[in-house]
């Protein structure tokens, strides 16, 4: 094993062993004992550790004490106890990426495992829907992407945004106890306002799908003056509808959770059952809306969603009309 892998093991274990023992001291030579290493070895991991933001303790002749952690999306925060089988298993941290999704897609044409996570403290060339840049600010958001290999045709992939939407909303409401709404095709909203937008991009041959990547930027932690000024009045975060700080670990945990039960329930079940919780919790359904392509803008009532991931618009002389992309307006009601 290369050295620097034994210095990452050691570290793990040294924290594990702080973990272990709560508020208590644990003393430097039952630390050196219980781990085979040196007292040098053990401060040159303490001082590793506080570098990386944890708060440790150290008394004369009573030894260490984790008094403190620090809001990043370590892996060693996130595996355990996270109880997924495949989703996030194979976990890729960065300090800063210029955009998840691209990562991912690298990773995933180079053999990455389904499940595979992406994720970033910041993105410096985030990216939305239609070539929209997404503002990723560091250590405020989740900003993450998830490679799926599922064994489908390209023609049944879409509906997998509709999942990664149910999948992040779910995780919302049982982490920070607020309950978004989801906005045709992909946009997730509180109190009217963007939080999170998902992103997915597909590798595929003509029959089959090679892997699809779905990238997910949720606002956590952003306050409304962190925002630039073209989206103070369109986007906000958990924060600012909260009022208090969400913790991003643990809303990292449950979205794994929920998007890895979602996705064997789609596998196994077909996307019926999730298409109703989407269903439930969309607020574009049932209303008067306007859709609009880069061409052309229609005005209709929003109908249904086709499993395929349509939305089915009914005009005023009773014709319909699916469609499968296009930017959705909310309309006043009469």
């Amino acid at each position: 094993m290369a050295r620097g892998m034994v210095n990452a093991l050691k570290k793990s274990e040294v924290l594990a062993l702080l973990r272990e023992s709560g508020p208590e001291y644990v003393s430097g030579e039952e630390v050196c004992r219980r781990l085979g290493v040196s007292r040098t070895a053990i401060w040159k991991q303490i001082r590793a550790l506080r570098e990386e933001g944890y708060a440790i303790e150290a008394a004369p002749r009573s030894g260490y004490r984790l008094t403190g952690v620090p809001d990043r999306l370590y892996s060693r925060e996130i595996l355990p106890g996270l109880g997924t089988e495949f989703m996030g298993r194979s976990f890729y941290y960065h300090e800063s990426l210029d955009s998840t999704n691209r990562e991912a897609a690298k990773l995933a044409g180079g053999g990455a495992p389904e499940g595979s996570l992406v994720v970033t403290e910041e993105q410096t060339g985030g990216r939305g829907r239609l070539g929209r840049g997404w503002f990723s600010p560091r250590g405020l958001g989740l900003w993450c992407s998830l490679v799926l290999r599922p064994g489908i045709s390209p023609g049944e992939a879409p509906p997998v945004t509709m999942l990664a939407a149910v999948a992040v909303s779910a995780a919302v409401e049982k982490v920070a106890g607020v309950s978004p709404g989801i906005k045709w095709p992909n946009d997730i909203l509180v109190r009217g306002k963007k939080f999170c937008g998902i992103l997915t991009e597909m590798n595929a041959e003509m029959e089959k799908v090679n892997f699809l990547v779905v990238g997910m930027g949720v606002n956590v932690n952003t306050p409304r003056e962190e925002f630039p000024p073209e989206l103070a009045d369109t986007a906000t975060s958990l924060l600012q509808v909260k009022g208090e700080k969400v913790s991003r670990q643990e809303l990292l945990k449950q979205l794994l959770r929920e998007f890895e039960a979602l996705y064997r329930t789609w596998l196994q079940s077909g996307f019926g059952p999730v298409l109703a919780e989407w269903k439930r919790r969309c607020v574009t359904l049932n209303c008067p809306v306007r859709i609009s392509t880069p061409r052309e803008s229609w005005e209709g009532w929003a109908e249904d969603v086709a499993e395929d991931g349509a939305l089915i618009l009914r005009f005023p002389d009773g014709s319909r009309r699916s469609f499968v992309s296009g930017e959705v307006s909310l309309r006043t009601r009469d």
